[in-house]
């Protein structure tokens, strides 16, 4: 399963390379337009590269997400993968499996969220080596020992994580409810894949996490490695993604900066904080 694992790892981080690649670099010469929509909206298309069909507000998403992945996650997955095999731990085996969780976090976005295109079988390779990669890496993680780590901390940290992501979200949705029509920004997409695995997802996990824990579940801690690392990558990932939005004219709200960009951000400095305690519990546990 090891060497299906490491085969598998890289494969992501090829098909990686080629899809960011595509998203941040090429270019077809196109110009943004505009268009009215199925809900009777003005939405301005980007026009050009990979993301020519999708919309001026998300497609510097992509690109700020292209970025973060092909010089932060790539990097971190390769890194993963170097550690596990030349050290074999516990530590590297979880390690790698929070990696691969972010991959498969990634994937899921892009190729349920991402306007069609020519790399749409890269996406469908990526969702499901991902998945399967995440699968295995998760079954081979064996924790037999008593790991020793201060819960209070983690847990409010987990509980003000989930609670943040329907502070983030929820409104958009509830706004849209209450005036009868769509999301503000739904533009030429069906849905927000972002609330969908944010909402439904990774906010019921924090919970589960917390429960698991508690009850010194093997899988809690497993959960809680992937939360940590998804954390800390979202908020690097919100911060380039803001980045390339403002690079490329889109007005951004000053309570949007506020509940989604800086919540983002604080999450992701503490997650990094609890990861770095986790993996020295873990070390500390496995040489007593």
């Amino acid at each position: 399963m090891k060497r299906t694992l490491y085969i598998i790892s890289v494969l992501i981080a090829v098909l990686s390379v080629i899809a960011t690649s595509f998203g941040l670099f090429y270019s077809d010469g196109g110009e943004a337009y505009t268009f009215i929509n199925q809900y009777g909206d003005a939405v301005t298309i980007f026009g050009n590269g990979l993301y020519k069909h999708d919309s001026l507000f998300m497609a510097p998403i992509f690109k700020g997400t292209d970025c973060a992945i092909l010089f932060i996650g790539v990097p971190a997955l390769i890194i993963a993968l170097l550690l596990d095999y030349r050290r074999n731990s516990t530590s590297t085996e979880l390690f790698l499996t929070a990696i691969l969780a972010l991959f498969a976090y990634y994937s899921t976005s892009i190729a349920f969220g991402v306007t069609y295109n020519f790399l749409h079988l890269i996406y469908i390779g990526l969702f499901g080596l991902s998945f399967f990669g995440l699968i295995i890496g998760i079954s081979q993680i064996q924790i037999n020992t008593k790991i020793t780590l201060s819960r209070k901390g983690i847990n409010t940290f987990l509980i003000i994580s989930g609670i943040a992501l329907f502070v983030a979200w929820l409104p958009d949705i509830l706004v849209s409810l209450a005036n009868g029509r769509s999301l503000a920004l739904i533009e030429v997409y069906t849905t927000e894949i972002t609330y969908v695995l944010d909402m439904g997802l990774i906010s019921p996990l924090c919970f589960v996490c917390i429960y698991l824990l508690n009850k010194e579940k093997r899988m809690g801690y497993i959960l809680l490695a992937i939360m940590l690392t998804v954390g800390i990558f979202v908020g690097l990932m919100v911060i380039i993604q803001t980045l390339f939005q403002i690079h490329f004219g889109v007005a951004l709200p000053i309570e949007a900066l506020i509940t989604k960009v800086a919540i983002f951000t604080v999450l992701a400095i503490a997650a990094l904080y609890f990861e770095v305690k986790l993996f020295k519990a873990i070390k500390q546990s496995a040489n007593p």
